[in-house]
C-alpha cells in the first residue's frame, strides 16, 4: 500500500506544551479537560480459567464517513479502563465520527468489579482482548475492525494481531500510541533517573500495588487455588516493592507460569510479533515522552523503514498520552492524538473503499471484454 501522509502538524500549547513532564503529569492527574460521559453497555465474558472479563460497548452517534459498519476495539493503558477520562474523550469523538467502540476493562482494574479467579491483567496477556474481539465479530458479522491500543494496550493489541493470521481477519488497520515495544529493553532504562523515569516507575508501581492488594483475598487467600509458583512470601515482597520490575518478578509473571522475569518480558513483548502484522499499522510516540527511552524508538523506526504497511509518527512533543492542544495556557478538551487516530482510521476506510471500487470496475471491464 502507498503510505499515507498526515498533514496536520502537532502544535502544543505555547507556555507549557513543550514540556513532556507537564504533558504527562496533566494526563496522569486529570486525564482530559471537560471530559464527556459517553453512554455504553457493560458486557461480561467468563474466561476458561473462571476469570470474568468485562468491556464497555458504545454505539455510533453519527453515520460513518463511508457509510459502513466499523467498530473500534480499544485497549487502554496500564491498570486503565473505560471510565478513564482520556478513554471517555476518545470514545465520544470516535462515536461522533460514526464508529462503534468496544473498550476493554483490564482484569482487576475496575474498583467495583471483583476478580473471580486468582489472575489479573499482565503486560502482554491477550486473552481478554481476544475474547472481546471474538464477541464483536460474532455479534456484528458485517462490521470491520479498527484496533487501537494506548501505552501498555498498544503492546497487547500488536501482540494479539501478530500471534496468528486469523486475528487480522476483518481488521482494517491498527494504531498503537505511546508504547515501549520491548519490556526487556525498557527495564534498564526504567531504573535510571534520567528524565525522572525512576520516579515515574515508583509512582506506577505504587498504583499497581494498591490494585493488587485490593484483590489480595482472591489472589493470595488461603482458600484460593493459586498458581503453583505464587507463594505467601510474594505478598510480603509486594509490600516492599518500589518498581514495576519487582512487582512483575514477584507476582505478575507467576500468573502465567514464567520461570524468570527475562522470559516473561521476552514472551510478552510485541516486538517479536510486529513483523507478522500485515494490515496497515500506525505507531505513534512522542520524542519527549519521559517513560519511553529514545533507544526504544529504534524498533518502530526500523520497522517502518522495512515495511510498507507501517507508519511511524514521532512529534517532538506530547509527553506520555498527553498531546494537548491549545493556544497559550488552557488545553482544549480534544487532543491531537484523538484527532490523529480517527483521521487515520477514516483515511484507511476510504482507501479500502476506493480499492474495492477499483477492483469492481476492473472486473466489469474484464467481463465486457
Amino acid at each position: 500500500m502507498r503510505k499515507l501522509r498526515h498533514k496536520k502538524l502537532y502544535i502544543p500549547p505555547l507556555i507549557w506544551g513543550k514540556s513532556g513532564h507537564i504533558q504527562t503529569a496533566l494526563y496522569g492527574k486529570m486525564g482530559r479537560v471537560r471530559s464527556p460521559h459517553p453512554y455504553g453497555h457493560r458486557k461480561f465474558i467468563t474466561m476458561s480459567d473462571g476469570a470474568t472479563s468485562t468491556f464497555d460497548l458504545f454505539e455510533p452517534l453519527a453515520e460513518h464517513c463511508i457509510g459502513d459498519d466499523v467498530t473500534m476495539v480499544i485497549c487502554p493503558g496500564i491498570a486503565n479502563h473505560s471510565e478513564k477520562q482520556y478513554i471517555r474523550t476518545f470514545v465520544d469523538y470516535a462515536q461522533k465520527n460514526g464508529y462503534r467502540c468496544a473498550v476493554l476493562n483490564h482484569l482487576g482494574a475496575l474498583p467495583n468489579i471483583e476478580l473471580t479467579s486468582p489472575r489479573m491483567f499482565t503486560y502482554g496477556c491477550t486473552w481478554e482482548f481476544g475474547a472481546m474481539v471474538s464477541y464483536i465479530k460474532k455479534t456484528y458479522p458485517q462490521t470491520q475492525l479498527v484496533v487501537v491500543g494506548f501505552s501498555l494496550g498498544g503492546n497487547i493489541v500488536c501482540k494479539y494481531l501478530g500471534e496468528t493470521q486469523a486475528n487480522q481477519e476483518r481488521v482494517l488497520c491498527c494504531v498503537s500510541v505511546c508504547q515501549g515495544y520491548s519490556a526487556l529493553r525498557a527495564q534498564e532504562t526504567f531504573m535510571q533517573w534520567d528524565q525522572c523515569r525512576r520516579f515515574y516507575n515508583f509512582l506506577m508501581a505504587d498504583n499497581m500495588k494498591k490494585i493488587i492488594l485490593s484483590h489480595r483475598q482472591v489472589l493470595f487467600g488461603n482458600n484460593v487455588k493459586k498458581p503453583q509458583s505464587l507463594e505467601d512470601t510474594d505478598l510480603s515482597r509486594l509490600y516492599t516493592a518500589t518498581s514495576l520490575m519487582q512487582i512483575d518478578d514477584n507476582v505478575m509473571r507467576k500468573f502465567h507460569g514464567y520461570n524468570s522475569l527475562k522470559e516473561y518480558y521476552e514472551e510478552e513483548s510485541c516486538m517479536r510479533y510486529l513483523h507478522r502484522i500485515y494490515v496497515p499499522l500506525m505507531l505513534v510516540n512522542a520524542a519527549d515522552d519521559p517513560l519511553v527511552h529514545d533507544s526504544l524508538l529504534t524498533i518502530p523506526r526500523a520497522l517502518s523503514e522495512k515495511r510498507e504497511n507501517v507508519m511511524f509518527v514521532l512529534p517532538l512533543h506530547g509527553g506520555h498520552l498527553g498531546f494537548f492542544e491549545g493556544a497559550v495556557l488552557f488545553p482544549e478538551p480534544l487532543t491531537w492524538m484523538d484527532k490523529l487516530v480517527v483521521q487515520y482510521a477514516n483515511a484507511i476506510c476510504q482507501w479500502e473503499r476506493n480499492k474495492s471500487q477499483c477492483s469492481d470496475t476492473e472486473q466489469m471491464d474484464a467481463d465486457l471484454e
